[in-house]
């Protein structure tokens, strides 16, 4: 029998006494400190974030973001009639990153925010599969086939993309010791019904950069024997806030021509909450007017071109807040000191003798390593579970097709981890490493037990 929810505390335990039912709704109330005493008890054996090493998400931030979180948590973003100076902020942050990317100037921006990259790319995608539906239509040719090319590397979302819009998946696998998407096997992928071709700037598996130069070439190249013109989206989710203010003679935006849309999300590199992505196209008619609808029913009348409607603003408000607070200067000190704790993080794992990097190219703060051949009595998910009795959490999995064989361990630098903290991590880890080549491990690769498709994935979904 449930103990009624109308007790009368009489000590501060009496709260934490109260039986939670499981499957049926609570009938009567409790008080708002028993209330919050059960919630708070619930979480208890959850992970503490600060320690969760397989996110991207950001853990931080300043009171005075908090403070702006909490003011703005009421306000519905997609109220712009009720809400006009939060459409204004969001619409000044969407021109303020097409010209971080690059974009040109002579146009007029288009973009938005959204929740996380995931709607993001499929705004993106959904803009670019009607944008090849409608020229196909006009050319009097088939429209029905639409395909779009990314490599094994991409994130879940573009798989979910393109079985929910009925788009045929292209995607190129990968090989071991090489991890990113390149030009090399296009041409086997690539042809008239490609509605754009993905390509990674962050990816979150070895954190590097898929070749988008490289790719970029290629498509001009098959246009120009062809006369098929391919569009490229850029999939900035990690790096979209790291390469423009470590790298910024690096060409992996607007710069391109042939990059027509970018997505970021702004709870990674971009400091902010979770919840909060955003798209930007290189110019307004890059965004199908046909994806845009018209309302009035919340006071005047607006546009809406999101895949979501209700939902918060707080997240808005603190990216906002972010970019006043620091500018760019800012942003590049504090992505220049994450890196920089990235790196040292990774010399001390490869100079314990246990590891080999994956990524050559460290241009996020993002760490990937796998075991040297020589260690069979354990593996990556005997060090990755064996680090989470400090509290660590960081990810093991294997690399998708075809280099499944492959098994990586990752670690992502977020900007409140400062040197001593990185320094702690990887000395746990290489403590975990000495643990198991003396006592072995037990840890089944999750693949084994007919999990690999999640585990493949599991990385990705941060």
């Amino acid at each position: 029998m449930s103990q009624p929810h109308d007790v009368q505390l009489q000590t501060p335990y009496d709260q934490f006494n109260i039986n939670v039912p499981e499957n049926e709704f609570p009938r009567n109330g409790i008080s708002a400190r028993a209330a919050q005493a059960l919630v708070l008890s619930d979480e208890w054996t959850d992970t503490n974030p600060m320690l969760n090493m397989s996110s991207f998400v950001t853990t931080f931030a300043e009171p005075e973001a908090q403070a702006v979180a909490h003011k703005n948590m009421f306000k519905n973003y997609i109220d712009h009639d009720m809400y006009p100076q939060l459409f204004a902020m969001e619409q000044r942050m969407v021109r303020w990153l097409h010209e971080l990317w690059n974009g040109p100037k002579s146009v007029e921006p288009y973009g938005t925010a959204t929740v996380g990259s995931s709607e993001a790319c499929m705004l993106a995608g959904l803009a670019h599969k009607w944008n090849w539906r409608q020229a196909r239509e006009k050319a009097g040719k088939d429209a029905t086939r639409p395909n779009m090319v990314t490599g094994g590397n991409v994130q879940i979302v573009w798989k979910k993309f393109l079985r929910y819009f009925d788009v045929e998946p292209r995607i190129v696998p990968l090989k071991p010791g090489q991890y990113t998407l390149t030009a090399e096997q296009l041409d086997e992928y690539v042809d008239e019904n490609t509605i754009a071709v993905v390509a990674i700037a962050g990816q979150t598996f070895t954190g590097e950069d898929d070749d988008i130069q490289g790719i970029h070439d290629w498509l001009d190249a098959y246009e120009a024997r062809t006369g098929i013109s391919i569009p490229m989206h850029i999939d900035g989710a990690s790096g979209g806030f790291v390469n423009p203010f470590l790298y910024p003679d690096y060409k992996w935006d607007f710069r391109l021509p042939r990059v027509m849309s970018i997505n970021a999300s702004g709870h990674k590199y971009g400091l902010t909450p979770p919840g909060l992505g955003w798209v930007v196209f290189r110019e307004r008619k890059i965004f199908n007017e046909d994806l845009v609808f018209y309302v009035n029913y919340l006071g005047g009348e607006m546009p809406t071109a999101t895949l979501n409607f209700s939902r918060n603003s707080f997240q808005v408000a603190v990216q906002y807040y972010q970019f006043l607070r620091l500018g760019f200067d800012g942003f590049r000190r504090v992505m220049q000191r994450t890196l920089d704790n990235a790196v040292a993080l990774r010399q001390k794992l490869v100079d314990s003798g246990y590891f080999t990097i994956m990524n050559d190219t460290q241009r996020i703060p993002v760490v990937a390593v796998t075991l040297h051949d020589k260690y069979k009595n354990f593996n990556e998910f005997d060090v990755s579970a064996k680090v989470r009795e400090k509290g660590w959490v960081i990810s093991a999995y294997s690399m998708p097709p075809d280099a499944e064989e492959v098994r990586s361990l990752r670690v992502v630098l977020r900007p409140h981890i400062n040197y001593n903290v990185s320094m702690l991590l990887a000395n746990d880890i290489i403590k975990a490493c000495q643990y198991l080549e003396q006592h072995g491990g037990s840890a089944t690769p999750p693949e084994l037990h007919g999990h690999h498709d999640e585990l493949k994935t599991s990385p990705a979904k941060c």
